[in-house]
């Protein structure tokens, strides 16, 4: 089993929702940078920091969107985050829960949930969130 929530993005053609990836505040994770930078990519160009590292946005969309189709540039090396989308964090709430936003959110296995809910959940220990 991966780490990763099977969604299918896919709208039409060969094009994809990218809804989650517009204005995105996705943290990333030390391996995260260390993985996409052995790509060839500078972290300095994907990373800002604030309170954690995150992805960049570049004209309002994460600077490895392909705003022709909605596809990921590195799709196969994407965030852990990423993975787990629409599996999301609700500080305010103090749980994890899908992104109401997602309109794929309704496809995913309750089971599937679960399980990745616990990767989730030492995602944001490892962090420092939890």
């Amino acid at each position: 089993m991966s780490d990763y929530l099977p969604v299918n993005c896919r709208i039409r053609d060969n094009k994809y929702c990218g809804k989650c990836c517009y204005n995105t505040k996705m943290i990333l994770t030390f391996d995260d940078i260390l993985r996409i930078s052995s790509l060839g990519y500078d972290p300095n160009d994907f990373v800002i920091i604030d309170e954690y590292p995150r992805l960049r946005n570049v004209n309002g969309h994460c600077v490895f969107l392909d705003e022709s189709t909605n596809s990921c540039l590195i799709y196969e090396h994407r965030p852990i985050g990423c993975k787990l989308y629409p599996l999301i964090y609700d500080p305010e709430k103090n749980t994890i829960k899908l992104d109401d936003f997602c309109p794929k959110r309704n496809e995913i296995p309750e089971e599937e949930i679960k399980r990745l809910k616990r990767v989730m959940v030492r995602l944001l220990r490892n962090i420092g969130i939890l």
